[in-house]
């Protein structure tokens, strides 16, 4: 079991890195190509084509080991993003950014639960007996999500990373990601099968948990860890064990082991005027982005695209278009209604639109939770993948348009500078230093 598992984990790290860099050639997120790579490595493809060399490299017996590593990867990564998720950047761009991020969130959450009541035959189709109302909500969730590590990379990719779209955009993503982490971790808590106290108790002890981290862990933290004067690489080593330790308590407390190690990280001291600490950033991005691809092929072990009958095929384009348009439309109207010019507003809108890891970490979560089906778990991964494959196609249409209309202006040409002018008597958006 020994030579299997390590004969995997170089199959895993080589692919998985690999079809990143492969991906960041063709102008594609790195975790594109990551993606695509666990879904390769599944039973949909290697499994299909090469049965004799899947169950070799993918004994059953090795399973529990590549969880392992996946559960790891992902709580270090969440800690990562957690630690640095700082609403202060808002700035003057508070209320603007508010808006986005609830019309963003708010739309595609209704239609997806809405669709959800409204076709629940065909998710009988495609695997789903009943709909409980932690599925509905969770159905919602799943086209409201915004990746921001993957909306992160394509905003600095594209040269947004000091215009408004770009700042709005990720300024209103991590809004968005604490409301759908807050409503993600209530719906697991609710429809996360069966525990030995009421439901309610849980949530009770979850909210008394997470009140004495954000109260009492900072604090703690500080005196222990940045106060004594310890080397950062035990520093590190220490509060990477916080992490995983608060997750596990998640997990027990029927949170998800996600929320926890996220929480971890909003709880996490900074340095003095709340800058990041460049020692626990950079190991942190080193060991996520290292192990990463375990997570991506174990999520891509419960991808079946045999087990899609022509609902599903359908499924999946219906709810790519409706996961495409609710975030751009919503994204849009709620920019120009908040006065942004409307390539901007375009901008933001597509941007929104980019779901990536955060997308498939939530799907994980609620197909564990019992409130995905295999088949419909497929559906919605490939939804995630094309769109944030779609992105960036979506942005080179908005560029040419936002080209197009200013065509004769003096100085246009056709860069992304020109969404980064304010509309005519609206004062423009203050742009942070670089980094």
């Amino acid at each position: 079991m020994i030579t299997h598992f390590l004969l995997s984990s170089a199959l895993i790290l080589g692919v998985g890195h690999g079809a990143g860099w492969a991906a960041q050639r063709l102008r594609q997120p790195y975790i594109v190509g990551q993606l695509a790579a666990g879904i390769a490595l599944g039973p949909s493809l290697l499994g299909s084509t090469a049965p004799g060399a899947y169950r070799m490299l993918f004994p059953k017996e090795i399973g529990t080991a590549l969880t392992g590593l996946a559960q790891i990867s992902l709580a270090v990564f969440l800690f990562a993003v957690g630690y640095e998720l700082d609403l202060k950047i808002l700035g003057d761009r508070a209320r603007t950014a508010v808006t986005l991020a609830l019309a963003s969130f708010a739309v595609p959450m209704a239609v997806g639960s809405g669709c959800a009541l409204v076709f629940r035959d065909q998710l009988h189709d495609l695997g789903m007996p009943h709909l409980s109302p932690a599925m509905i909500v969770f159905a919602g969730i799943a086209l409201s999500i915004t990746a921001v590590p993957v909306l992160s990379a394509i905003v600095r990719e594209n040269g947004l990373a000091n215009t408004v779209p770009g700042m709005l955009a990720v300024s209103a993503a991590g809004l968005l990601d604490v409301i759908g982490w807050t409503v993600l971790a209530g719906t697991l808590l609710r429809g996360g099968g069966s525990q030995p106290l009421d439901w309610s108790w849980w949530a009770l002890i979850a909210v008394v948990f997470m009140a004495l981290m954000l109260l009492v862990a900072r604090p703690v933290l500080r005196t222990l860890l940045w106060r004594t004067g310890l080397d950062p690489s035990v520093r590190l080593a220490l509060l990477v064990g916080f992490a995983l330790a608060s997750a596990g308590l998640t997990q027990f407390l029927g949170l998800h082991a996600i929320c926890g190690a996220l929480l971890a990280g909003v709880v996490c001291p900074r340095e003095e005027g709340g800058t990041l600490d460049p020692d626990l950033l950079r190991p942190l991005h080193v060991v996520s982005s290292l192990l990463l691809p375990f997570f991506f092929v174990v999520s891509g072990q419960a991808v079946a695209l045999g087990s899609l009958s022509a609902t599903g095929w359908t499924a999946m384009l219906v709810v790519t278009g409706l996961a495409v348009v609710t975030k751009v439309g919503s994204g849009t109207v709620a920019g120009r209604l908040s006065g942004l010019d409307r390539d901007v507003a375009r901008t933001v809108g597509v941007l929104l639109s980019a779901r990536g890891l955060t997308e498939l970490i939530a799907l994980s979560a609620g197909f564990q939770a019992g409130l995905l089906s295999r088949p419909f778990y497929t559906v919605l991964v490939f939804m995630a993948l094309f769109t944030t494959l779609l992105t960036q196609p979506l942005l080179f249409v908005v560029r040419r348009l936002a080209a197009r209309d200013r065509i004769g202006s003096e100085g246009d040409d056709g860069s992304w500078s020109v969404l980064d002018r304010p509309r005519k008597g609206t004062p423009a958006a203050p742009v942070p230093e670089a980094g």
